[in-house]
């Protein structure tokens, strides 16, 4: 059936502004001096994957739903895609130089490429099985990228592209590392697989929690170990970030007790082969989101999640909340000092001042 496009234009005074300060002397071990955080709009939403695009931001989202959000105009474009009867959840979300591509969770997956010009769209990839579901998309550059979900047989199931995303090919079990009995991923916040240079980690949950890796954009894989939370179906590691191709941080936890503040965080300092739990019985709980603050030699993470929003200035080893909010699902930098975060029916930037 062919897509139908629902487009909806937000204009400033429809665009909700609250801005909420939480003042320096709430704060310690911090490098700044206080946080402003500024909803840049709200909505009946849930959205989980978003991408930073110069002065745009792209969001995944719900009920077929993607748009964008620009900063410069404080304008929020949104589509909606309909796809005979299905109801169209998107939880991924990557670009080129040209073209955003959105990832439908499960069964059928459904891969859009968009032009982010002419805003029109394209079947790229599709897959039908009883057992799919996806759970994260990255780019490694204009021409590369990668998918990935839970297992359908023996191995994860992983997607790439070698022509821009105007194709898909599926990675073969034989060339893939195994997965354990009820090993699968989490579709938290599009941070399941992280990417520097050629270098690609992706991090696994369920009954076991380890971290794949390929140092040459997916071509050949080994798998590491680590001391998460694991055991459970919804125990594990739900996000990653690297710093570089050897800092690295994983976050989760367990889902069904999200108080629950150790075993749920761990660092590397050798790209992924070994693993130390940190900060244990300390900060956050259940985490859905970690990210490295740009330029902070691999020292400074924000994370959002279930606790609310933390902050680390010392590479995970101590923790500070800076806002209480709950709702927030996942959380990119545009730059050092500003991120956005979105989750259940909102989308904010938050200001380090």
């Amino acid at each position: 059936m062919k897509n139908i496009f629902l487009m909806l234009l937000v204009l400033n005074g429809f665009v909700s502004c609250k801005t909420s300060v939480y003042k320096s002397e709430k704060l310690h071990n911090v490098s700044f001096q206080s946080v402003e955080i500024d909803t840049l709009f709200q909505d009946q939403i849930s959205i989980r994957a978003i991408q930073i695009d110069k002065n745009k931001i792209w969001y995944a989202a719900d009920k077929g739903r993607y748009g964008l959000y620009n900063l410069d105009t404080n304008q929020k474009i949104e589509h909606k895609i309909t796809k005979d009867s299905l109801i169209l959840d998107f939880r991924s979300i990557a670009q080129t130089a040209n073209h955003i591509f959105i990832l439908n969770v499960a069964n059928p997956a459904v891969l859009y490429q968009i032009s982010k010009e002419e805003k029109d769209s394209q079947i790229v990839y599709q897959e039908s099985h009883e057992k799919v579901f996806y759970d994260s998309m990255q780019f490694w550059d204009d021409t590369e990228g990668i998918a990935m979900g839970d297992p359908i047989a023996d191995c994860l199931n992983i997607i790439t592209t070698r022509d821009g995303g105007r194709s898909w090919n599926k990675i073969p079990c034989d060339k893939l590392p195994k997965v354990m009995q009820g090993e699968a991923a989490f579709a938290a916040s599009n941070t399941n697989i992280v990417i520097k240079g050629n270098n690609t980690w992706i991090v696994s949950g369920g009954k076991k929690a380890r971290v794949f890796y390929s140092p040459d954009k997916g071509k050949s894989w080994t798998v590491f170990e680590t001391p998460m939370a694991q055991g459970k179906a919804m125990t594990g590691i739900f996000t990653a970030d690297f710093y570089d191709a050897k800092i690295g941080f994983v976050a989760g936890g367990d889902y069904e007790d999200q108080n629950q503040n150790f075993s749920n965080k761990a660092r590397t300092a050798d790209g992924g082969k070994t693993w130390g739990l940190i900060a244990e019985n300390q900060g956050f709980g259940y985490a859905s989101c970690v990210q490295y603050i740009p330029e902070s030699n691999g020292k400074k993470l924000v994370t959002v999640g279930t606790s609310g929003v933390y902050y680390s200035s010392d590479g995970g080893e101590s923790w500070q909340q800076i806002a209480k909010d709950k709702s927030l699902i996942t959380l990119r930098f545009i730059d050092k000092k500003t991120a956005v975060a979105a989750g259940k029916n909102k989308m904010i930037r938050i200001n380090f001042k």
